[in-house]
């Protein structure tokens, strides 16, 4: 009983504050960010071999394995926390990512990480996730 009580106060506690309580995100709106934000360096097919990336100084990955790369569990709260700026990478001359006012539009959602807790991101980076979270590799 004190679980489902407590599950009931973090639900009520985020709807007080204008969170959303979805754990997810569109995957189609994700695709088309991914290729209208990322594609120029990090590939078309998400491979880290887009046009632009030759002239960054850091390599962009290969983000088809992220899953593959941290013992088959997507990576979501470093995928997060990578795209909003809290986990910085300075490969393009400016923290990543170079589109950070976009991606920190619109609601804040949580989305469920790989511990099963919360962790709050904006909407566009839930939807990022999401159809990034499709294109691992098998």
């Amino acid at each position: 009983m004190v679980k489902k009580k407590s599950s009931i106060g973090l639900a009520a506690a985020i709807l007080v504050a204008g969170i959303s309580p979805a754990f997810g995100g569109d995957i189609l709106r994700g695709e088309e960010y991914f290729r209208h934000h990322c594609a120029a360096c990090h590939g078309a097919e998400a491979d880290g071999v887009g046009p632009m990336a030759g002239v960054l100084l850091v390599p962009p990955p290969d983000l088809t394995v992220l899953s593959a790369r941290n013992d088959g569990a997507f990576p979501t709260v470093r995928v997060v926390m990578r795209i909003d700026g809290r986990d910085p990478l300075v490969s393009h001359g400016s923290p990543m990512p170079v589109y950070g006012p976009f991606f920190q539009q619109g609601p804040d959602v949580a989305l469920k990480a790989g511990t099963g807790q919360p962790i709050l991101t904006s909407e566009p980076i839930a939807d990022l996730v999401a159809y990034l979270k499709q294109v691992q590799a098998q």
